[in-house]
């Protein structure tokens, strides 16, 4: 089995549960871990997978509680770093069907500073970048195009999901998109959301956008569309895989809970760039990563409504 190097923030969400999604209107925030590519450490790690987190907290107790919960989820954290900066704080509100929005408080995240060492691992292995605060200037972003690189050259399965957030990018789009398409140009995985897809393509039809994203050079594509499926289109196929009918609490983590899912399945594989030729496994391994997604969205908090192997695949029968 490859190990997954899961690259990007680790941060609190301070959710605002059953209170609507107006932020200004809540009162009482519950504490939970989050951060895109911790979670997807986690739904690797909590399915049987390795998985390693490269990422920076505070020293504070909110640093201190979040390195404990990889630690409890069994994801590596020799990798992580602490930074005299506080923790990132993420207030995130619910509306009743689930959706989310975020008001980001940076700090630490923004610290990680490039280690030479990390890049004999990723040799043979995975490595995944998840992009929510990681393009916004800095040392991480320093770091992140740096691990890129590296992951490149030790010829490392590559995963990239943008993660985009509205209050870390107003104004700013262009930018955005334009700093995410290196990452899409060289990667074998791209997961999106359909906002995502339609903002990076500059395209509203779904099928054309995943055209254009392939134009770039992205080899698998991803989109997840809530409660009808995943689109997966690759240069030979596009089909929608459909998923499970569940009543969403809370839909953060779906997305990061799908490719953790689906991460894990490609790292049981000899070679895991053989899934580029398979479509047969490929739609196995969605459709199985679908039920992941859903599952994480009947309870709150994205870390602790991650599935196991055998609550996924119970689902599937």
């Amino acid at each position: 089995m490859k190990t997954i190097y899961c690259i990007g923030e680790l941060l609190i969400d301070f959710v605002a549960e059953k209170q609507g999604n107006d932020l200004s209107k809540a009162d009482v925030f519950t504490k939970k871990a989050g951060g895109a590519p911790a979670n997807v450490a986690c739904a690797i790690s909590k399915l049987g997978g390795n998985s390693r987190f490269i990422g920076c907290v505070g020293r504070d107790p909110f640093g201190t509680f979040l390195l404990n919960i990889l630690e409890e989820n069994k994801v590596d954290i020799s990798l992580a770093q602490r930074s005299k900066h506080f923790t990132t704080l993420a207030f995130v509100s619910l509306a009743e069907d689930g959706e989310r929005d975020f008001v980001f408080s940076r700090g630490a995240d923004k610290k990680l500073t490039y280690d030479s060492g990390v890049k004999n691992g990723f040799n043979g292995n995975m490595v995944h970048f998840g992009a929510a605060t990681a393009l916004l200037g800095g040392n991480l972003e320093d770091a992140y195009n740096r691990y890129f690189f590296d992951a490149l050259t030790k010829e490392s399965f590559i995963s990239f999901d943008p993660n985009f957030r509205g209050d870390l990018w107003k104004g700013k789009e262009e930018i955005f998109v334009k700093k995410c398409r290196s990452f899409i140009e060289k990667s074998h995985l791209c997961k999106f959301s359909m906002e995502e897809v339609q903002l990076l393509s500059g395209e509203k039809d779904i099928e054309k956008a995943c055209e254009l994203m392939h134009d770039l050079g992205a080899q698998i594509i991803t989109v997840t569309l809530g409660g009808e499926g995943t689109l997966v289109s690759t240069p030979n196929l596009k089909t929608t895989v459909p998923s499970i009918h569940v009543k969403p609490v809370d839909t953060t983590g779906a997305g990061d809970a799908f490719i953790g899912c689906l991460l894990y399945q490609i790292s049981t594989l000899s070679k895991p760039v053989v899934i580029l030729e398979d479509s047969d496994q490929l739609l196995d391994m969605i459709k199985k990563a679908n039920v992941a997604g859903a599952v994480t969205t009947t309870n709150y908090g994205a870390i602790p409504s991650l599935p196991t192997l055998d609550e996924v695949e119970n689902r599937l029968i």
